[in-house]
């Protein structure tokens, strides 16, 4: 059994390795393009399939009661952090990822760089715009508007960062990716004295975006134009006990997004950069799978996160979601635990996505998600595969923080 002492969960000593991959957004509804399948269940997953059918499988619910279904907390939970103790908005672990350091009275929102056409949300990515050309809009923003009270931080391709001394806390924001396609207007910050405030960002930063030399040479290159920044996923300083201290294991986190590797930061995993993963559907997963087996040579855990499906679901693309997820399994789930099996004699892997994100809704829904755990002292509970409906739906974990308990268990 873990031993708990004050509220920290003590993994004995040993040599075994974990590995935790999460699929971001690989939950899906059965669509009439793949024949009435799920993107999981149409791709071919030998090595996934393979690790459910003899190890334990079942659904976990990763979105807490009364919380957004988003990323932010469902990761944060599945690391072992209860959300509703440490969580306070999204902006915050992307600030630790980029060394900014919250003071009190700070409020970080996430900042995207998107494209709203005639009062319509048309993409929150902007095309997936360039992080170099976006960085440029950023900075000249925090030049023209920005103020000892109003900070503009760059970040990655899209997602960016604004910091507000002593405003907008209790304003609710929502996620531009839930509204893709939607108009804007229904959606615009609400519901407390300082909404307008932020909508007065939104408002002088578009005239700036729209003449900036970036956008220019955007639009003659056929390329969509970034027309607005969106904020949104606001929070303060998060402080969290170490990961070393919570379950006494050393940690890396294999990563393209900066939610991530602020995670990371927080709870004292060691950030892996790895070239050519991207956060995208065109990310290097041979890398993070080469890159992951490195990093078990001087940590016991190891986390990689792949960001694809969630992106191929916003995308609403399911042939490409499918592709996504084969992907994984063929350059990261076949090459890892081929090594493990090699190398490790005493191993176990966890495998799940935080959320679904179908491709009929391109945005979160919050079902329980399949997950499974394969390795050293594990039997099977009976799956006939890894997909949602493949796995025991009988075993049910009732909290994301649960399962490195679960997986840690002797």
């Amino acid at each position: 059994m873990l031993k708990k002492k004050q509220g920290v969960f003590i993994v004995p000593a040993m040599t075994r390795k974990y590995v935790l991959l999460i699929l971001d957004g690989l939950g899906d509804y059965p669509v009439d393009a793949l024949d009435g399948k799920t993107p999981v269940e149409a791709a071919h997953t030998p090595y996934l399939d393979q690790l459910a059918q003899n190890g334990q499988t079942g659904l976990c619910v990763t979105t807490p009661v009364g919380m957004y279904t988003g990323s932010d907390n469902c990761i944060m939970g599945i690391l072992g952090y209860e959300q509703h103790k440490y969580y306070t908005g999204r902006g915050p672990l992307e600030a630790a990822a980029v060394g900014i350091k919250l003071q009190s009275g700070d409020v970080c929102f996430r900042c995207n760089t998107l494209t709203i056409e005639n009062g319509v949300m048309k993409d929150f990515t902007a095309g997936h715009i360039p992080t170099e050309e976006s960085r440029q809009i950023i900075l000249t923003l925090d030049d023209e508007i920005g103020s000892e009270d109003i900070r503009f931080f760059p970040g990655v391709s899209y997602r960016h960062l604004l910091v507000l001394k002593n405003r907008g806390a209790q304003v609710k924001c929502t996620p531009p990716h839930d509204i893709t396609g939607k108009p804007v207007a229904e959606f615009f910050p609400c519901q407390h004295d300082d909404a307008e405030y932020l909508i007065k960002i939104m408002n002088q930063a578009k005239p700036v975006i729209e003449s900036h030399q970036v956008n220019r040479r955007r639009k003659e290159n056929g390329k969509l134009p970034v027309t607005d920044i969106w904020l949104w996923g606001a929070g303060s300083a998060i402080v969290m006990p170490p990961f070393l201290e919570r379950f006494g294991l050393k940690g890396a986190m294999i990563t393209a997004v900066d939610l991530l590797r602020g995670l990371a930061v927080l709870v004292g995993l060691k950030n892996i950069v790895v070239p050519g993963a991207t956060g995208y559907i065109d990310t290097d997963y041979a890398a993070k799978g080469r890159y992951a087996i490195e990093a078990l040579k001087e940590n016991d855990f190891v986390c990689v996160h792949i960001e694809a499906p969630d992106e191929s679901g916003h995308m609403g693309n399911p042939h490409i979601k499918t592709k996504s997820i084969e992907e994984i399994d063929a350059k990261i789930v076949g090459p890892v635990l081929a090594h493990l099996k090699q190398s490790y004699p005493d191993f176990r892997v966890l495998v799940l996505p935080d959320h679904y994100t179908p491709c009929v809704l391109k945005t979160h829904s919050s079902e329980p998600v399949p997950f499974l755990i394969y390795g050293t002292g594990l039997g099977s509970n009976g799956s006939m595969g890894f997909s949602e409906k493949g796995v025991n739906q009988n075993h049910v974990v009732a909290h994301g923080y649960d399962l490195l308990p679960i997986l840690f268990k002797p």
